[in-house]
């Protein structure tokens, strides 16, 4: 038998809101090992919330190899691996040299409440629920990319030269774990970002432009 079907074990990374976890299964879906770690949450102003992407994959990285190690299985042996997400939390960072121009910005953050009032004021809010099949709102990732690219000194001006990329922390893991050569995401994460037509499937001009 060749490939991954003489592979013996699947790895799961769960990248959540407080913590990294990794998990080892075998070919009979049993736990074979799993390995945890917390890491920082940043509150800078009253119903503002960030992560420290670099933080996000290093704690994750630190715990793939931790349940490496406790296991003692020859990573060859990893068929494949999964990734589940907080899906909003919204990374931007500089293709070429990989480093986020700002925090995360959490699901949970707030700050861009303005942006989604001044979207339902344009009379908007009908066209992103039907594209979307979301409401708007600041949980969502797009106002949180719009946030960035109009506070954050000179974001817009490196995104219009395409130096700049957007991901959910999905995409950033797997954009770090191939050494970015791979800037992707699914379907699931991309619906929940307020820029994605749910209908269509494909990213949508409309939305992003608004």
């Amino acid at each position: 038998m060749s490939g991954s079907m003489s592979k013996k074990f699947v790895m799961a990374l769960d990248q959540g809101t407080t913590s990294c976890r990794a998990i080892l299964f075998d070919k009979d879906s049993n736990i074979v090992g799993v390995a945890q770690k917390e890491f920082t949450q940043f509150y800078p102003k009253a119903g503002w919330v960030e992560h420290d992407a670099e933080e996000i994959w290093s704690t994750q990285f630190g715990v793939i190899a931790e349940l490496i190690a406790k296991t003692q299985i020859n990573p060859e042996d990893i068929a494949s691996i999964g990734i589940t997400n907080q899906r909003e939390t919204t990374v931007v960072w500089d293709k070429n040299t990989g480093k986020p121009v700002y925090n995360a910005i959490v699901w949970q953050c707030r700050r861009t409440t303005a942006i989604c009032d001044e979207l339902k004021a344009r009379g908007l809010e009908q066209t992103f629920r039907t594209k979307t099949g979301l409401v708007v709102d600041a949980y969502f990732s797009g106002t949180k990319v719009k946030w960035i690219l109009d506070n954050v000194e000179g974001a817009r001006e490196r995104a219009e030269k395409g130096d700049l990329l957007f991901g959910t922390m999905d995409t950033w893991l797997i954009w770090k774990l191939t050494a970015g050569k791979v800037h992707v995401t699914d379907y699931s994460n991309a619906s929940r970002t307020l820029m994605y037509n749910i209908r269509d499937l494909k990213w949508d001009t409309e939305l992003l432009e608004a």
